[in-house]
């Protein structure tokens, strides 16, 4: 019974709107003029900001589900993008429903019983499946809260 719990619990937590602002609600009626603008001393877009939670989001799950994965990409460059506006609107729609997608994967990660999720994964360092689960949803949540101020600082977040 814990152990459902628990994976209930982290499931959830994967897309949390408890204690603050989910990723949908953060996102949602972005107008597109402002997806790409950078506030005055703020280090990035909204759009920069999404899309790096989805690749970062990306290469985890991949980490936590492909065996013959092998880490490539070099941090900070391949993990945000070059570019403040996304290439047009259909980058930013698939970027969120990529997000979305892949959220809904780490959940079901989270969930299945099949799941050790205290073994440390067979081609990583150490790091359990558990681990990976509340990496994704705290990293997630920190850059949800940058994504509310920049729209705050844009003057496009109504609280």
């Amino acid at each position: 019974m814990a152990d459902k719990a628990l994976r209930a619990q982290l499931a959830d937590f994967l897309d949390w709107k408890n204690a603050h602002v989910g990723f949908d609600d953060a996102v949602k009626e972005i107008p597109p003029k402002l997806r790409g603008a950078v506030p005055a001393g703020f280090a990035h877009s909204v759009w920069q900001i999404v899309e790096h939670v989805r690749i970062a989001q990306h290469d985890i799950l991949e980490f936590c589900q492909n065996p013959q994965y092998k880490h490539t990409m070099k941090w900070p460059d391949d993990y945000w993008p070059k570019t403040p506006d996304p290439k047009d609107a259909a980058a930013w729609t698939r970027a969120l429903a990529d997000v979305r997608r892949d959220r809904k994967a780490m959940q079901q990660l989270a969930a299945d019983p099949a799941v050790d999720l205290f073994a440390k994964i067979p081609h990583g360092n150490g790091q359990t499946y558990l681990r990976e689960v509340l990496l994704v949803a705290d990293h997630t949540a920190y850059h949800v809260a940058q994504i509310v101020d920049v729209r705050r600082a844009l003057g496009n977040w109504k609280s």
